[in-house]
């Protein structure tokens, strides 16, 4: 498809189904599913939608010990992260394939014995592109996900545009944004649980800034999506939304084209016309003609980083 042709895009705003890869699963091909059938060529899922985002769980964490009930939690959620290679990557695959719709998805992602915040790739026949990893984990997330390395930056070169993920609060490190730019991403999906009113500043801020189409999509979750058994704290016991929503989807110069929802789920669709961004570009581009690398450079390492290292003769 000629990039010039303008194509619906859409955001879905769910939960999965918590601790659950399998049921999750399910859900994810349902929501892609509406999403398609509304016209979707490409299609972003929240930041951990498999098979979830632990909102209000501490896992038994206290400076200087940790609980057995908290390892256990943590196993739980180990148990019901995906991982590249696996049964259920070939079941996500022939799900997108079945589809038809190129799918940036928010997971938790198992590596050995670490967990990690990722968004996979995959075209519309359900080839796994690429990931990116989150660079920095917030606060609690710290313990409970590795950190991501450059190796998993990418910015994809797609029949629908240039498609990169960044993941909540890596959307407030100016200089990963300016990697993104760097690497022409004009897709710009940012998965995320941010539900806040800031949110949304943030994000029209982002489309300015990098004269990019920008796609977010936000959880939305109740107390009645918890298995009976989880382990929360005060939220949770407050019974109001754990993550409300605000999904949204905005043009390279701050126009809203989907406007944020709050307090259902929900999949919410624009048009895009990456004519858009040229149309942009003419007056600002951050890493062109506003650039000033006379006086501002960034380097990015982008090896793949390693604890261990085989070599052989």
């Amino acid at each position: 498809m000629p990039k010039n042709q303008p194509f619906t895009a859409a955001v879905v705003q769910a939960a999965p189904v918590i601790f659950d890869l399998n049921r999750s699963i399910e859900k994810f091909a349902d929501l892609a599913s509406d999403a398609k059938q509304q016209g979707s060529k490409l299609t972003v899922f929240p930041e951990a939608f498999l098979s979830a985002y632990p909102k209000d769980s501490d896992f038994g964490t206290r400076f200087g010990y940790r609980t057995e009930e908290g390892r256990d939690e943590f196993k739980r959620y180990y148990d019901s992260a995906i991982e590249i290679g696996s049964t259920e990557m070939e079941r996500l695959s022939k799900i997108v394939k079945q589809i038809g719709s190129q799918i940036v998805l928010g997971v938790i992602e198992r590596d050995g014995g670490t967990l990690y915040c990722s968004v996979f790739f995959f075209d519309k026949d359900g080839n796994f592109l690429s990931k990116h990893r989150k660079l920095m984990p917030t606060a609690l997330e710290r313990l409970t996900w590795g950190q991501g390395d450059g190796s998993t930056l990418p910015v994809l070169s797609t029949p629908e545009g240039n498609v990169g993920g960044v993941i909540c609060w890596e959307n407030y490190m100016p200089l990963l944004r300016t990697t993104m730019y760097a690497k022409g991403i004009e897709l710009y999906c940012a998965p995320t649980v941010d539900d806040r009113d800031t949110w949304q500043s943030t994000m029209r801020h982002i489309s300015c800034e990098g004269r990019c189409f920008v796609l977010s999509a936000c959880q939305y979750m109740t107390v009645d999506d918890l298995p009976a058994d989880y382990n929360s704290g005060p939220m949770v016991a407050s019974g109001g939304p754990l993550i409300r929503g605000g999904s949204t989807i905005i043009a390279p110069r701050g126009e809203i084209l989907a406007e944020a929802v709050y307090g259902r789920e929900c999949v919410l669709t624009a048009e895009i016309d990456l004519n858009e961004i040229p149309r942009g570009k003419y007056d600002f581009d951050a890493v062109g003609h506003y650039g000033r690398p006379d006086i501002f450079t960034l380097t990015v390492d982008e090896r793949d980083r390693k604890v261990v290292q085989f070599t052989k003769e």
